[in-house]
């Protein structure tokens, strides 16, 4: 990826990335800007003959067949705001007081963790380029499965997407049997497809036993497309879209 959509540009605002360097998901550099600066670096490495240590870390990645990867850890900022957070950053990872042995304990992640919080290149396209998925183009029998309270607990009962989507659902054994594929949708958009292998009951409740679909067919249909809302009022997780007829 070597530039932003439009329509991601448009939501960025000013952002406070990173470079790491892949053979060893090390940080090499930190920066701040707007537009498409994340990317100018690498362009600069392989474009001009300029000299810094961070070039040549970067023609050194591009040597070994290596892609450096860009992290935006903070977007949709004043140009003051990612001055600033850049400026913590660095401070906090060159001063000399700190081992890096991390033991947070912070159990809220933090503000705005989400929408703009740290996030590869590609995931903010996906989060802002993302398209609808239209009535028209459902092909399929789905059953959508809001997870905004348990993706990412990382807990016992929600260790993964897959956990947290395939239980433990108050929907009818007809319904839940009839579907072909069970969407899991955080923030509005669908994160994972997986295809039901098995219904159980428990208690008053569904659960599915299954595994994720990754078909490209299916996949480039669905995933990482937005859903429309739900109706106001409703409150159970479990959403039905059918093909029209």
């Amino acid at each position: 990826m070597i530039n932003f959509s439009q329509k991601t540009l448009e939501e960025l605002g000013y952002y406070v990335y990173v470079l790491v360097d892949p053979r060893d998901n090390k940080i090499f550099y930190v920066g701040k800007g707007k537009g498409n600066r994340v990317f100018d670096h690498v362009k600069c490495a392989v474009d001009s003959d300029h000299e810094s240590e961070k070039l040549e870390i970067i023609r050194s990645i591009i040597y070994d067949n290596h892609t450096v990867k860009h992290y935006i850890l903070r977007h949709k900022l004043t140009e003051r705001e990612a001055f600033i957070v850049e400026s913590v950053f660095l401070d906090f990872l060159t001063y000399s007081g700190f081992d890096f042995v991390a033991k947070i304990s912070n159990i809220v992640k933090g503000h705005h963790q989400w929408n703009e919080g740290i996030k590869t290149v590609q995931e903010l396209e996906i989060l802002y380029e993302c398209k609808p998925l239209l009535a028209e183009d459902i092909k399929h029998k789905i059953m959508l499965i809001n997870i905004n309270k348990t993706y990412g607990l990382n807990n016992d009962l929600h260790p993964d997407i897959y956990e947290a989507t395939r239980k433990s659902w108050k929907v009818s054994e007809h319904n839940a049997k009839d579907v072909d594929f069970v969407f899991s949708e955080y923030k509005g958009i669908v994160r994972a497809i997986f295809k039901p292998v098995k219904w159980l009951r428990d208690g008053e409740r569904w659960l599915f036993e299954g595994y994720e679909v990754t078909d490209p067919e299916i996949v480039d249909l669905y995933l990482h497309k937005s859903m429309p809302p739900r109706l106001k009022g409703s409150a159970n997780p479990p959403r039905y879209f059918y093909p029209q007829k």
